[in-house]
């Protein structure tokens, strides 16, 4: 990253207090940069967010779906990149409740396309997608140039905001980049419906992880900090580079299954006394196999992940284990 970039630039993240939205804050905060944080919940108890932070920060409680919230926020205080991470994002409720879905991860997007196409202070836009977004197919690793096919209703929200982002590149020169990552972890994630952060909890509780397919899905796994430094290097890098109405994978490149991710996390609890588990195989609305291939961003931008799955466990485990929230 290029601190002296970031030096007092007026930056908005949507969605901050979330998990990947904390990390990036801090880490935009750590480089000089103005931070506009906006977000349904304000002060919530479940983020790496200080007090601190707060104090470097501004403050900004509101849904993306306002969009003339969202407008004045942009205008009055003259936001020049932004990062929209806002999204309704377990997948579980984005299938109970598609209207609330579609609504925050569809509206939501093109509101905030749709106030920075008429601010002329704006030079990047990053819009955080999913390998969701793609759906499923049958080649794998998922390259850029891959048909966006999602069926339920998360996929189906990120596909449509992947495409509002290359409508607003194409028909109105808006500097827009999509960013479309594996599974994201780390310290922080307070997510427990995803299996790393569900899994370290059972070894700080001593209680059996419960495996909710039949262990054998393939996914990507990469450590929260390396995401953080690529979406900034994307911002940092989109005028320069000509990147803007292009979409970029980050994944380390290396799937892996539930199982044998189980029985990476097992290895480093160990000592810790480890965890059991038990499979259910009850797993409904989610795609086998599905990894991407991130040849595209290392080529362009240079980027690589700097954690091995054994470095960013470590450290993961480390966080959930000498963590005093209430987890």
């Amino acid at each position: 990253m290029n601190k002296r970039f970031w030096k007092d630039k007026t930056v908005l993240v949507t969605g901050y207090e979330g998990f990947l939205g904390s990390h990036l804050v801090r880490a935009l905060i750590s480089c000089g940069a103005k931070v506009v944080g906006f977000d349904k919940k304000v002060g919530r108890k479940e983020t790496i967010l200080s007090r601190d932070d707060y104090r470097r920060m501004i403050v900004m409680k509101g849904n993306v779906e306002n969009y003339r919230l969202l407008k004045d926020l942009l205008f009055e205080h003259r936001i020049e990149i932004v990062f929209h991470l806002a999204a309704e994002a377990i997948v579980g409720k984005c299938q109970s409740n598609p209207r609330r879905t579609f609504s925050s991860n569809i509206k939501g997007t093109w509101n905030i396309l749709e106030v920075c196409r008429h601010s002329d202070k704006i030079s990047a836009v990053i819009i955080a997608s999913s390998d969701k977004a793609y759906g499923e197919h049958k080649k794998l690793p998922y390259e850029e140039g891959a048909a966006l096919v999602g069926r339920h209703p998360y996929d189906v929200s990120k596909s449509c905001a992947d495409l509002l982002a290359h409508a607003y590149f194409h028909s109105y020169g808006l500097p827009v980049a999509i960013t479309r990552c594996g599974n994201i972890y780390g310290p922080g994630d307070f997510n427990f419906s995803r299996i790393i952060p569900d899994a370290l909890r059972c070894v700080r509780h001593k209680k059996t992880f419960l495996v909710r397919s039949d262990g054998r899905f393939v996914r990507d796994y990469v450590f929260v900090d390396d995401i953080v430094k690529g979406y900034m290097l994307l911002a940092e890098n989109l005028k320069k580079l000509g990147l803007a109405g292009e979409a970029f994978n980050f994944s380390t490149n290396r799937p892996l299954s539930v199982l044998e991710l189980l029985d990476n996390i097992n290895k480093k609890s160990f000592r810790h006394g480890g965890f059991k588990y038990e499979i259910l195989n009850k797993a409904k609305f989610e795609i086998k196999r599905q990894y991407l291939s991130s040849e595209k961003v290392r080529r362009r931008l240079g980027w690589r992940p700097l954690y091995s799955l054994d470095a960013g466990l470590e450290r993961t485990l480390r966080w959930y284990l000498d963590s005093r929230k209430s987890l």
